[in-house]
């Protein structure tokens, strides 16, 4: 996807091929689901999520794969067990294929991630 030009998630998703709107559209239900006390923004033009001013996760179509940020350095280091072979970045975990989204990962990376603030990268 070339960079958004949306306002908020709801144009983002709008924005985004059909294939992978599912997809994205499960993460951002997820993030809204365990990130209580976040809040929604568009940041860098891709949904972020915010505690207190600092985004510490968001999503994004990328051309080649969809990314998932978890810019807590603390969490991604306590999952490197799960982390491993897969497609992974400073903060940035991959999946080419919208059908290989670990949705469970994801989702228990986003609990830690809400448990408490800590380092971002």
């Amino acid at each position: 996807m070339v960079q958004s030009q949306a306002d908020d998630v709801d144009g983002y998703l709008a924005e985004v091929p059909e294939d992978r709107r599912e997809a994205l559209t499960r993460l951002r239900e997820l993030c809204r689901g365990e990130l209580q006390g976040f809040t929604e923004v568009m940041a860098y033009d891709m949904p972020a999520y915010e505690r207190d001013g600092t985004a510490e996760i968001a999503f994004a179509s990328q051309k080649q794969y969809i990314s998932v940020y978890v810019l807590r350095e603390g969490v991604r280091d306590a999952f490197a067990d799960r982390l491993a072979g897969h497609d992974m970045g400073k903060g940035c975990l991959r999946f080419r294929k919208p059908e290989k989204i670990d949705f469970e990962l994801v989702r228990d990376m986003l609990r830690a991630t809400a448990k408490g603030p800590g380092e971002v990268c």
